[in-house]
């Protein structure tokens, strides 16, 4: 070391932005591990475990001082329980440094630790420059595709674009430009690993802030989104000055607008609708194109019942329910979509359950007992007239029952 080699390591430190002391410090700890692996090939009788070696470097003048330690190793338990092995400093003396570890063993070991804190560095700064963009779009070049991933190449790294995060129905050719949308930074062993996407519902959301100056000004605002990659897609806009209609600034001039953002999302249809702090109204408006007749909400349930023209029916539920699924993600409510002439079945046939009476409670029935036998009655005697002349008739019965007075008639012998 020299103070070349200082002067070297300050213009990194302007140039790439490596802090001088991150340098040095790594410069020191590689040289005292080559130093210790020199000085045991010249004492090969040495227990290498029984030996240390620190090394400091001189910031003014690259001077290297290297001292070689005594250890000992002192068994113990951790507070798990687990064995340990300590290593205790015994003793420390400086020793020289030779000029044939300086010429060769040191000139290479710092051309290592270098290069290598080079790499580390601008790993580092191209981790902190992604890490914030989380959330964020970015373009790349299609480079390699795999069966699980395709990677872009975003110029200072390269970006995953993991099967799970791709579109289906999109082709990506190699050398072609793809905009994604950053979900994830992390660090890597080769560096920070980007993980990108092509189906996240924030993708469409930060390409109309790229399309609509509106809302990078923040006088539109993108409210809720819901989407299903490569199919279609619905998004509810406000605006924060009553002059300016969020629809028609999202949709552009002719259209030119979101026309842009369906091109980069390869024809996905996009409904944009307009958002409303009224439940009802929201709900409407997010079954569109359909037009709604009425549309009334549950809180408690958290549901919404809808009801639509007859025609207007096929349209509002979409293809294999499509519009209506969309429109339930972007309200957050579940919505039941009825036509005017089931709803008004639904409705006559409640009130005539309501209107029907209640049958009459059943008592429980007793086998009829059998009724008593109705005696005849007694036959009444007619009344004896008092004399003939009150009936005017002979008297009848037997001739020992004939009036006093009336001669009986002989008889013929």
């Amino acid at each position: 070391m020299n103070q070349d080699m200082i002067a070297a390591l300050r213009e990194l430190e302007r140039e790439k932005g490596i802090a001088f002391q991150t340098i040095l410090e790594g410069l020191e700890e590689a040289m005292a591990s080559a130093y210790k692996s020199w000085w045991k090939q010249q004492h090969p009788e040495v227990d290498e475990e029984a030996i240390g070696v620190r090394a400091k470097i001189d910031p003014e003048s690259g001077d290297l001082r290297v001292w070689l330690q005594e250890l000992e190793e002192i068994e113990g338990v951790d507070p798990e329980g687990e064995p340990t092995i300590e290593k205790k400093l015994i003793s420390e003396q400086e020793v020289e440094v030779t000029d044939e570890f300086k010429g060769r063993i040191g000139a290479q070991t710092a051309k290592q630790v270098i290069f290598q804190k080079l790499r580390d560095a601008e790993r580092e700064m191209t981790y902190e420059e992604f890490a914030g963009r989380e959330g964020d779009i970015v373009t790349g070049i299609v480079q390699q595709q795999e069966r699980r991933y395709t990677l872009l190449d975003l110029g200072k790294v390269e970006a995953l674009l993991p099967q799970a995060e791709q579109v289906p129905s999109e082709p990506y050719r190699h050398g072609e430009r793809l905009k994604a949308y950053i979900t994830e930074v992390r660090r890597g062993t080769k560096g920070p690993q980007i993980v990108v996407s092509r189906s996240h519902p924030g993708l469409l959301k930060k390409l109309f802030e790229l399309e609509v100056p509106e809302i990078e000004e923040g006088i539109v605002e993108i409210r809720a989104v819901a989407r299903e990659p490569g199919h279609r897609s619905k998004i509810a806009v406000s605006s924060k000055e009553p002059a300016v209609d969020p629809v028609g600034a999202c949709v552009g001039p002719k259209g030119s607008r979101v026309r842009n953002v369906v091109t980069e999302l390869r024809g996905e249809k996009i409904d944009v609708v307009p958002w409303s702090a009224d439940a009802p109204t929201f709900v409407a408006n997010a079954l569109q194109p359909a037009k709604v007749k009425e549309a009334r909400v549950d809180p408690e349930t958290q549901t919404a019942l809808v009801i639509v023209p007859d025609y207007q029916l096929s349209l509002a539920i979409g293809k294999e329910g499509q519009n209506a699924r969309l429109a339930a993600r972007l309200t957050g409510w579940r919505i039941d979509i009825k036509s005017e002439t089931q709803f008004a079945e639904e409705q006559r046939g409640a009130r005539a359950a309501a209107a029907e009476p209640e049958p009459p409670a059943v008592a429980e029935l007793q086998p009829p007992s059998e009724p008593e036998p109705t005696p005849a009655p007694e036959p009444v005697p007619e009344p004896v007239p008092d004399s003939l002349a009150e009936t005017g008739n002979e008297p009848k019965g037997s001739p020992e029952e004939a009036p006093v007075g009336v001669a009986e008639e002989p008889v013929e012998g």
